[in-house]
This record gives structure tokens, C-alpha cells and sequence, in this order.
């Protein structure tokens, strides 16, 4: 599984998991499985970093260079 800063970033800027998942349109599993580094679409991770307040230039902050 690779390693990804979601997780530090998200509780950084105080937010649940449930938040992320509802701003992503996601479920809060999918955003659990992205913390821990599992395999997710690029389309997951597009909606997460847009969710968190970044923009897709910063996907490297959020998911080094996995995305």
C-alpha cells in the first residue's frame, strides 16, 4: 500500500471523515480505505484533494507521486 498524507491533512484542517466523504461525494469507507493507502481510482483522488481545499496541482502534498 502506498503512503499518502490524507489522513495528517484531513485532521489538520479538523474535518471527519463523513465531512470529506460528503463534500467528495464519496462514502466515508472509501475515504478510510484512501487514509490507509489502498488502491483507489484517480477519479477518488481528484475528489478528495478538490474536497480538502486543494487544487489538482497539489496532488503530490496529498498523494506524493501516486496519483
Amino acid at each position: 500500500m502506498a503512503q499518502n498524507s490524507l489522513k495528517m491533512i484531513r485532521e489538520r484542517l479538523l474535518m471527519s471523515k463523513a465531512e470529506v466523504a460528503r463534500k467528495a461525494g464519496l462514502s466515508p469507507l472509501t475515504v478510510d480505505r484512501a487514509e490507509k493507502g489502498e488502491i483507489c481510482r484517480p477519479d477518488t483522488k481528484r475528489k478528495l484533494i478538490i474536497a480538502l481545499g486543494y487544487t489538482l496541482d497539489d496532488k503530490d502534498l496529498i498523494f506524493a507521486a501516486n496519483l
